[in-house]
C-alpha cells in the first residue's frame, strides 16, 4: 500500500491563524498534548470495514493535524491515497491532501477525505498548532523577555524568535522551512 504524506506549499487554510496573538500562558491553556493522536475513519460508501481498520492502524502513528484523502474508485492501495499530516488544522490537512489524490487519481470520481488526525481528546479550541509546533512551543518558546511563535495556516510550518525582534525572528523562521508565504505570529509575549 502506498501511503505518501505530503504538505502542499500553496495552499491556503481559513481561520487557522488568529486575528491577535494570544500570550504563551494562554496557549499552554489551549494546546493538546504532542503525543499520540486519534483517528476518526469517515463514513464513506468506498471503504470497507477491513479497510477502514487498516487505514486506522497505518494512520495512528502519524502526527496531528492530519487527514487522509482517498479516490473512490482506486482503493485504499491507490497512489492517489494521500495522508497529509502534522498541519495546524484539520481543514488545512485536507486541503493538501485533496489537492495531492487528485493530482494523482486516475478515476472519474473526485477524491475524498477518508479520515481526521487529531490530538487525543480534541475539541475545538481558539488555537491549533501541528504536533511539531506544540512540541517546540513546550520546549523552546520559553518564559521571559520578547518571544514569539508564527505558523503558516496552509503548510503547518512554524518558527520561534526570541529577543528585541522576537515576532520578525518568528516570522522569518516559519517562512525560511519551505517557503510558507503566509506566516503569522500566534504567540507572543
Amino acid at each position: 500500500m502506498r501511503l505518501a504524506i505530503m504538505a502542499a506549499l500553496s495552499l491556503s487554510a481559513a481561520g487557522a491563524a488568529l486575528a491577535e496573538p494570544v500570550t504563551g500562558r494562554q496557549a499552554e491553556r489551549m494546546l493538546f498534548a504532542p503525543l499520540k493522536a486519534e483517528v476518526e475513519i469517515l463514513t464513506v460508501d468506498f471503504l470497507s470495514a477491513n479497510d477502514a481498520r487498516l487505514l486506522r492502524m497505518v494512520v495512528s502513528e502519524q502526527p496531528y493535524y492530519g487527514a487522509v484523502a482517498l479516490s473512490p474508485e482506486e482503493g485504499l492501495a491507490s497512489e492517489a491515497t494521500i495522508a497529509a499530516a502534522n498541519h495546524h488544522s484539520t481543514e488545512a490537512a485536507a486541503k493538501a491532501a485533496l489537492a495531492a489524490c487528485e493530482e494523482k487519481r486516475k478515476g472519474r470520481r473526485s477524491c475524498e477525505i477518508a479520515a481526521y488526525i487529531r490530538p487525543a481528546g480534541w475539541k475545538a479550541r481558539a488555537l491549533s498548532l501541528s504536533s511539531d509546533a506544540t512540541r517546540g512551543f513546550g520546549a523552546d518558546y520559553g518564559a521571559r523577555g520578547p518571544r514569539a511563535l508564527a505558523i503558516s495556516p496552509a503548510t503547518g510550518r512554524w518558527g520561534l524568535g526570541q529577543g528585541g525582534a522576537a515576532q520578525q525572528q518568528a516570522l522569518q523562521a516559519c517562512a525560511s522551512t519551505g517557503g510558507a508565504r503566509d506566516c503569522a505570529v500566534v504567540v507572543a509575549d
